[in-house]
């Protein structure tokens, strides 16, 4: 096949395949971990979705700790007020001292069905207020180390290996390797999905590009030297076979099943996709997206405003979402992120700005739901974080790595979050 009939066939593109000589590196990382590493990984047939708000979301609007006077007292204008029946612009009431913003009403739901976990307190414990640095840090799994080259959901990939739960039928009824098992609903391959383990990054199912890298990255780059139709067999059979059967699931007519009514912002469309993979069976087992818009230094609003508006399409989207998969969040566990938090007091424009410990949620049919997981540090002033921020008592990287182990099966964490000495005794205990 001619080269550019091959690129130019389907309605698939191949693009930013990671050709460089850096990628060749990370290879060699890649056998070097499954060398030294029992690859157990997934075999019982989870879905991890991993969500970023991008932005820094202010934790304590969003799991608000109405039993706190401290709180009231540093957010004159823009505190959640306390649970008030009846009334719709106040906290939504999970313990007596923790609540939900009102604008995340669909989670309450979620809370009640023992699938919800708030974890609060957690993060980062950089102290960098860079948002570049740390989604960085977050994604890499390496926090104050720029030198880490890889992701780590995708050293998890690397490490556990490939499992028949992730791959799908060829045309001939045997097995081969997903192409769908990490799908990112980005335009580009997120920071945390980079890394030796093929992943695909797609703004929807209509149209997709794929970023390729490892053995696949270099099939396809023999591919552009030779132009052999066997090279071309090699790299792109799989791929075409999951085109196939995401043709058959026909994305245009997809219809949600439990009268789930995803928003139609692009992320709600997204997390309508995501389920749409999880339905399709095609060895979909990490599964990213990110929402942006939470960077709010003005105007941010209590009950209604600014921070209002955005949790009432996030909460919105993955409600939909856990009411579409229905049965299927058995198998599904739903990860939430955010760089860092923001200032315990509000500023002078009626916002807030970068701070410290911020707050997660974990869903799903293995989480302990019914509890605020974490220490709760208070907001004295010689309770916060340089005197200003919510202080961190949880690593990102206890939950991350929980999760990882428990829902994922995943093995040799040490390879997964290098550097991190967090054992078992220092997980929250969400799953």
């Amino acid at each position: 096949m001619d080269r550019r009939v091959f690129m130019k066939s389907g309605a698939m593109a191949l693009a930013t395949m990671g050709l460089s000589p850096s990628f060749l590196r990370r290879t060699v990382f890649a056998q070097d971990l499954l060398n030294g590493a029992a690859a157990h990984g997934n075999g019982r047939g989870k879905v991890l979705i991993v969500l970023f708000q991008r932005g820094a979301a202010d934790a304590l609007n969003v799991v608000v700790p109405f039993g706190e006077k401290s709180y009231y007292a540093m957010r004159p204008t823009i505190a959640v007020p306390a649970p008030v029946s009846g009334t719709a612009q106040s906290a939504i009431d999970l313990d007596g001292f923790f609540g939900l913003h009102p604008a995340l009403a669909p989670f309450k739901r979620l809370w009640d069905d023992g699938i919800l976990a708030p974890v609060h307190a957690v993060g980062s414990p950089s102290n960098t207020r860079s948002h570049f640095d740390a989604q960085d840090y977050m994604e890499s799994g390496t926090p104050d180390n720029k030198g880490t080259r890889d992701g780590w959901l995708n050293r998890y990939l690397a490490v556990k290996g490939t499992c028949d739960e992730c791959k799908i039928h060829d045309t001939k009824g045997g097995l081969v390797s997903s192409p769908f098992q990490a799908v990112s609903m980005t335009p580009q391959t997120p920071r945390i999905l980079e890394g030796p383990a093929a992943s695909v990054a797609m703004n929807s199912l209509d149209e997709f590009t794929i970023r390729t890298t490892g053995t696949q990255a270099e099939a396809i780059e023999a591919l552009y030297m030779t132009g052999s139709s066997d090279v071309v067999h090699a790299a792109g059979g799989e791929m075409f076979e999951a085109m196939k059967i995401l043709k058959a699931a026909n994305p245009q007519k997809y219809q949600p099943d439990n009268a789930a009514d995803y928003p139609r912002s692009p992320f709600g469309q997204h997390l309508k996709q995501i389920a749409q993979l999880i339905k399709a069976d095609v060895g979909l087992e990490v599964a990213f997206a990110d929402v942006g818009g939470w960077d709010t230094h003005v105007n941010q609003g209590g009950a209604t405003g600014q921070l209002a508006n955005r949790l009432d399409d996030f909460s919105k989207s993955i409600g939909a979402l856990t009411q579409d998969l229905g049965n299927r969040m058995a198998d599904v566990t739903i990860l939430t992120m955010s760089e860092f938090g923001r200032t315990a007091h509000q500023n002078g424009n009626g916002g807030t700005d970068h701070g410290h410990a911020t707050a997660m949620f974990v869903i799903g049919g293995d989480v302990k739901g019914k509890k605020v997981h974490g220490k709760w540090p208070g907001l004295e002033p010689e309770q916060l974080n340089e005197g200003r921020d919510l202080a961190l008592t949880t690593d990102f990287r206890s939950v991350f790595s929980e999760v990882a182990f428990k829902h994922l099966g995943a093995a040799k964490m040490d390879a997964v979050f290098p550097g991190f000495n967090g054992d078992q005794s220092n997980w929250v205990g969400l799953l």
